[in-house]
């Protein structure tokens, strides 16, 4: 199951999106501003991490190396955070009930699904070095802050080929949530 939810995640988020889209009933335009700098945060987050990760999207689970420095020195999940970030700026212009369904949404689909199912291959993979790891760096939540760390070398071709579809996405998602905002005006 958390195989297929896994190949399925950009449709569902697909589905998040169109339930928040159906929550929009007007925002003010300082909520709108606001949410739109969380989604830029969000979406700048992600092509870091792209970046730093030098390989990801597909269908499947893979890597060709345990990704430790930048984002991945904060969070082992960086991406999905963008993702997380980009939603909630996009729900925010929705309103409190829309950020709470897309939290809960989040929550259910990426940490208890998602996530489980790459720690599981990144386990069977990189064993050891995945488990020490796991123990430095939370899913999250940054333990501790290294300036150092953070100085990882970042490809931008690969952010260019893997981001590109997402960075769309986001921009159309924003303008059309934006869009049926302003018309509740």
């Amino acid at each position: 199951m958390r195989e297929w939810i896994f190949k399925m995640r950009g449709g569902i988020w697909t589905l998040i999106f169109i339930a928040i889209l159906f929550m929009v009933r007007g925002s003010s335009p300082e909520i709108i501003t606001v949410s739109l700098a969380v989604v830029a945060a969000g979406q700048l987050w992600r092509c870091w991490s792209a970046g730093v990760i030098g390989l990801y999207r597909g269908e499947n689970v893979k890597a060709l190396k345990l990704a430790t420095g930048g984002p991945y020195s904060l969070m082992r999940n960086p991406l999905y955070f963008g993702n997380f970030i980009i939603g909630l700026g996009w729900s925010m212009i929705a309103g409190k009930w829309a950020v709470l369904i897309f939290a809960v949404s989040f929550y259910l689909l990426y940490v208890l699904v998602i996530i489980p199912h790459e720690e599981e291959f990144l386990r069977s993979k990189f064993g050891s070095e995945y488990e020490d790891y796991c123990s430095k760096v939370k899913r999250f939540m940054p333990v501790k802050f290294d300036i150092k760390a953070l100085k990882a070398p970042v490809n931008w071709e690969t952010v260019k080929r893997s981001e590109i579809h997402t960075v769309i996405s986001t921009v159309i998602g924003t303008a059309i949530i934006i869009a049926v905002s302003m018309c509740y005006d």
